[in-house]
């Protein structure tokens, strides 16, 4: 079985510059849940890590999150997708911890857990930051245009040799295509 890791707000669901503060306010992005789920019909275990400093800033806190989240499962399931885990950061980015991406606390956490590899392992976010923390670990990472993904194509830190797609549904076109 194969493992993919999502980033969550711009690669799910829409962003914003405001945070994503309440179960009604998160909205997944057209084609992103039936993505999914074609990624759970192929046999993988989908894992969502994500930075959420709106708990640290006092915007949301760890049950509302939790609301967001299971919102997030019951749409997946609901296509016929399945999110193995969700693993977040909850610090500030000034917080000094090693889980808020570009570092690679999270990805070491969920090696750790699954006690596998990720190198190779495709990582699929919307900002410089994701993409870091999927190198640091060697995992592969893909760009998406959606969330902050426009921005971060004119970033002169960004690799040149990652792969960019318009978003989630068409980054997993293409990895399906490839795997098969």
């Amino acid at each position: 079985m194969s493992l993919i890791i999502l980033d969550r707000d711009g690669v799910i669901n829409h962003d914003s510059d405001d945070f994503i503060k309440t179960p009604a306010e998160w909205e997944p992005i057209e084609g992103s849940l039936e993505a999914i789920a074609k990624l759970s019909y192929a046999g993988y275990r989908i894992v969502v890590i994500t930075n959420q400093s709106g708990i640290a800033r006092g915007l949301l806190d760890v049950d509302t999150l939790s609301r967001i989240h299971s919102k997030m499962r019951r749409m997946v399931s609901q296509v016929g997708g399945k999110l193995e885990a969700i693993l977040y950061c909850p610090h500030g980015p000034d917080d000094g911890c090693d889980c808020r991406k570009p570092l690679d606390g999270a990805f070491n956490e969920l090696a750790h857990r699954l006690r596998i590899d990720l190198r190779n392992v495709p990582a699929i976010g919307d900002s410089l930051r994701d993409i870091q923390a999927a190198q640091s670990v060697g995992a592969k990472p893909i760009l998406v245009k959606t969330g902050k993904g426009e921005r971060t194509l004119k970033d002169p830190k960004l690799p040149k040799d990652i792969p960019v797609y318009e978003n989630l549904a068409a980054a997993v076109d293409a990895l399906l295509e490839a795997t098969y």
